[in-house]
């Protein structure tokens, strides 16, 4: 008799990263990374612990309502927590809301190896595939070429240029860029 195959802790998986709600175990990492001053280079601040809570239990009602979020992911042969790839609904007011966004942010350690990428591309599959969404966005600053990069990696094609109304008091960060991609 064959023994049954351990139930997977994720909800999704790509070739080397696996994508989960959120825990409340994850807080220390999420916190050590939100504090991380070069990974938050392109937002106006760092967060504290406590904002990291509140973002976390954001996070766990935004998956209660919608079914999805920005996923914590890990590295599968690990199980090392390396930040978020995944899914948002973004109501704030814009040319290019509501929509459903896609991001991504990562401690610094998996930063280069194709990660962000790759869990992108696999967070697309499942919106498109799974979620049946018809349409994803992407934004960030201006001055931030590595998400920009990974937009066009994934295959989203630049929208424009807009002022973030959620960055008004922060006129250095208050100017983005937003890409999209439609379900083919």
């Amino acid at each position: 008799m064959k023994t049954p195959l351990a139930r997977s802790p994720y909800l999704f998986e790509s070739e080397r990263l696996g994508f989960r709600n959120w825990s409340w175990d994850d807080r220390p990492e999420f916190a050590a990374l939100n504090a991380d001053e070069k990974v938050m280079a392109h937002f106006p601040q760092t967060l504290s612990e406590q904002q990291t809570v509140q973002f976390i239990e954001r996070l766990q009602r935004h998956y209660q309502t919608w079914g999805y979020n920005y996923f914590a992911t890990e590295i599968r042969a690990t199980g090392e927590w390396i930040g978020f790839i995944g899914l948002a609904r973004q109501e704030y007011e814009s040319a290019y809301t509501p929509a459903t966004d896609i991001g991504w942010r990562l401690k610094t350690a998996a930063w280069g190896k194709g990660y962000a990428t790759e869990g992108a591309r696999r967070c697309l599959e499942y919106a498109f595939d799974e979620l049946q969404l018809s349409r994803i966005i992407a934004t960030c600053t201006e001055r931030n070429t590595k998400s920009e990069r990974v937009m066009q990696n994934i295959g989203m094609t630049r929208l424009g240029t807009f002022k973030h109304p959620r960055l008004r008091d922060f006129p250095d960060y208050e100017r983005c860029i937003c890409y999209e991609i439609r379900k083919r």
